[in-house]
This record gives C-alpha cells, structure tokens and sequence, in this order.
C-alpha cells in the first residue's frame, strides 16, 4: 500500500534536513508523525521515526542530563499548575505574591530564564504553580513544551494595559504549535495525533492602569465563553483570592476527609481526589494497600443519613467524610 504522504510531511522532511541541533531534528520528526496518514502502507516509516526520536532523545539525555533535571518538577501538592503568558505579563510577580517562591521580577521583559515552583495555599489544601519563561518564539527553550504538558493545568497571564486580546491569541497560537490545545475536557493526551489538551484559567493582570477595566470587558467579550476568567493586580493584591477560588475549581478536585472510629474527623490533610472518584479511590489514597483491604465504611456528607455504610462504588463528594474499616 502507499504511503501519499501529504505536502506537510515533505515540509517537515525538509526541516529535518536543515535542523541543527537534537531538539530541532525531534521537533521536525514528531511533526512527520503528526502529519503522516495512519494506515498499513506508513506502519513501517512511523516505526523507523519512532526509533530514531528514540535514538536522539537518548542522546539529548546523555548529553543535557543536569539541564534536564533542573527543569523537570517533581508534582508536589493537590495539582501542578504553570503560569505563562508574553513578555512582562507580571508572572513572577503574582508566583512570588501568592506562593513561597522568590522568582526574579523587574520592570523589563525576559526576567524569568528557567523555571521557579512555588507552593499556593487554597482553603487546607496547596497547589504548586510554576513561573515559566515567557511564551517568546525566539526565547522557547526546549525543555518548555514537555513540562506545559505535563502539567494538570495552565495559568495564563496577559497584561490588561497592553493590546489583552492581542496577548491571548498570541499566546493560544505558540501553544498549538506545541501541540498544546485549551478548553474543555481536562488534561489529557491525544496519542494518535500527538495534542495535549489542557484546562486553563486566563487572568488579567494590571487591574490598576489605565483603560485596564475597559479591555478586561473586552477581553471577557471575546474569550469570556470558552475560558474562567479573573482580573487582578498582582503589584496591590487585588482579586488574589477569586482567583485562587476560580483555580481550585478548573482543578475539578475534591477533598476528602477521614476519621478514626469514635474520634473526631481530620480536616487538616484532605485526600484530594479527581471529581467522580469513587470510596474505593479515596481508600487508596488514604495508603496504597486499602483498597484491597478494605471491608466497608462509614460515610459523613453525602450520604443520606451521617454514619450511613456505602459501597466500594460509591461517588465521593467534595467535603465528605469517610471511617474506613479494614
């Protein structure tokens, strides 16, 4: 069977053949993958791409291995978030005002050059949000794309004194070329065309410069429906904790609480779970050998009448209390 291969792969071809450097040949042969028709007549061509993006991410690995693993962020807390957006946008500023991270910030574009993490406090719950380098076509490092992709979310600054609109589609169009799509439908990989679709929260930053109202109205006008959207001041604190709120709830978590039988509930280390998780997800949350352990619990919230037994399929909801028994 051919392969009719289309115009775009021959383009890609062609990039793999002036690429210089290892990350620009694996962008050039993921971008071949993406576009190569999947039946029989391209099985044996997609295996020999597949290998050799193999065969040069072993050798980016062996040669960049201590850069790599400063910029890969082990996910700590409820949820791993980064915060992106263009030059200037005030990323740094709002990860240094709401969490316990101290990333570089100036009055000038390009202060942030590698990644910060930080730890934000929602309610008894913490969130890490990363400070990324700003979404510049000529400033992208490598190691960016994988780490967006890896995140369970996006949080994405525009500076509301400056053209938000403009910002927004900007950056919207330098994730798509990471293959990186937003909206609905949370975080997850797509393998057979190679996209990464993420939730997002867009906010809008300046709140306290001129004509800042009037292009958040916009903004919201245009990008309103297909994001949550907030507008704050990172410089005076302003819209700090809606903003905060309206992360947890693109998080789409939920906490759950457990208690000792004839004691009081623990509601300083929720297990946070995936919205729709079941008894059986929360037991082993609480310790990895639960689930099969478990005979049976006691529920306090949802259930019908507090103490109430539920099964191991049972929904949990945001705030619920179990007693589980071994």
């Amino acid at each position: 069977m051919p392969a009719n291969l289309p115009p775009q792969y021959h383009e890609a071809e062609e990039n793999l053949h002036l690429a210089k450097t290892i990350p620009e040949k694996v962008a050039a042969l993921e971008e071949m993958l993406a576009v190569m028709p999947k039946h029989k007549g391209t099985d044996h061509l997609r295996a020999k791409l597949r290998a050799k993006i193999a065969q040069l991410s072993e050798a980016s690995e062996k040669r960049l291995a201590t850069k790599r693993t400063s910029m890969v962020i082990p996910r700590e807390g409820a949820a791993q978030v980064a915060v992106i957006g263009l030059p200037n946008s005030g990323k740094s500023q709002l990860v240094s005002r709401i969490t316990n991270a101290s990333p570089a910030v100036a009055d000038y574009p390009f202060t942030t050059h590698s990644v910060t993490p930080g730890m934000m406090e929602f309610e008894n719950i913490k969130i890490q949000l990363i400070d990324t380098p700003p979404l510049a076509p000529q400033a992208i490092e490598f190691w960016l794309p994988p780490l967006l992709r890896r995140a369970d979310a996006l949080l994405i600054m525009v500076d509301l004194a400056d053209a938000p609109q403009e910002q927004m589609a900007a950056v919207i169009k330098q994730l798509e070329k990471m293959r990186i799509m937003l909206g609905e439908g949370g975080a997850k990989e797509d393998a057979e065309s190679m996209t990464w679709h993420k939730k997002a929260l867009m906010i809008g930053n300046k709140l306290d410069l001129d004509s800042a109202e009037q292009n958040y109205a916009a903004l919201a006008k245009k990008y309103g429906g297909r994001f949550p959207l907030v507008a704050i001041s990172a410089k005076q604190g302003t819209g700090l904790e809606e903003l905060k709120l309206k992360l947890y709830e693109l998080l789409d978590i939920i906490r759950v609480y457990t208690k000792a039988p004839g004691q009081k509930p623990v509601f300083t280390d929720p297990v946070v779970l995936p919205r729709g998780s079941t008894l059986e997800d929360a037991a082993a949350g609480v310790h990895k050998d639960f689930r099969e352990k478990l005979k049976y619990a006691r529920l306090w919230g949802s259930g019908k009448h507090d103490g109430i037994m539920v099964r191991r399929d049972h929904i949990m909801q945001d705030g619920d209390i179990i007693e589980l028994h071994l």
